[in-house]
């Protein structure tokens, strides 16, 4: 009788906890049987908008050389402070102006069975430069050779202040999305109910520096023939909608 007992509660707890397994198992399945009872479609769409760029962005540098390494430092300084000072003299501003690189290497050469031979340093300065003032932009690289930049390694053109592209752009892609989801809806035969969720992607990014001789040139009076052209602004957005018969 004690066995008995005893295994009697072992057997109902075991019950139990399997109807409570059984339970917390069903439970996804109906909450994913919810998930599945509306129709919906998930599409995406673009936004594109070309504005004028109102700044640029340069590099320019300096290269100089000594026997030693402090000397052709010492003629970088003198020669990239003719540099700044020429670009202030321009009309830009300090703020504008960022050291981007400072380099000092030893220069070899190099002969057939024969060890490198030492023949001096190469001192390197490079400066990212943005220009607000497109007007200006041709007679401020030539000022800066002028003044003893010896590199310009490229140029970029972007925005001061890209939200209303942006917004324009977004106002485009929202709408194409929209055409796009009542193409579909009359294709399938159903009708749209709602807009489930709505997501964004892209945006303004600033074009990549190119090399001033690839530019499309536009003669500018007595300076550096420049271009800016466009930019494109493009926004990416996608949407789920729920649809009914």
């Amino acid at each position: 009788m004690s066995r008995a007992a005893s295994l009697a509660p072992a057997s109902v707890l075991a019950s139990a906890l399997a109807g409570a397994l059984l339970t917390a198992v069903a439970l996804p399945a109906h909450a994913e049987d919810a998930a599945f009872r509306a129709t919906t479609f998930s599409l995406s769409a673009f936004g594109e908008t070309k504005v004028a760029p109102d700044m640029a962005t340069i590099s320019l540098g300096v290269q100089t050389d000594a026997p030693t390494a402090a000397g052709a430092l010492s003629a970088n300084a003198t020669q990239m402070t003719k540099v700044i000072a020429a670009l202030k003299k321009a009309g830009i501003a300090e703020r504008d102006i960022q050291t981007s690189g400072l380099n000092v290497n030893p220069q070899y050469v190099y002969e057939q069975n024969l060890p490198p031979k030492l023949t001096g340093y190469q001192a390197s300065n490079q400066v990212t430069v943005q220009v607000r003032d497109l007007a200006k932009l041709g007679s401020t690289v030539d000022a800066t050779v002028g003044a003893g930049a010896t590199t310009v390694g490229g140029i970029g053109f972007g925005l001061q202040n890209p939200q209303a592209a942006e917004d324009a752009a977004r106002v485009d892609a929202v709408k194409a999305l929209q055409a796009k989801a009542d193409l579909y809806a009359r294709a399938t035969g159903y009708k749209i109910m709602r807009l489930v969720t709505l997501g964004e992607g892209g945006g303004y990014t600033p074009a990549p520096p190119m090399p001033i001789y690839a530019m499309a040139k536009r003669e500018m009076a007595d300076s550096t023939p420049v271009a800016a052209g466009e930019l494109k602004v493009r926004v990416d957005v996608s949407a789920t909608y729920e649809l009914a018969k």
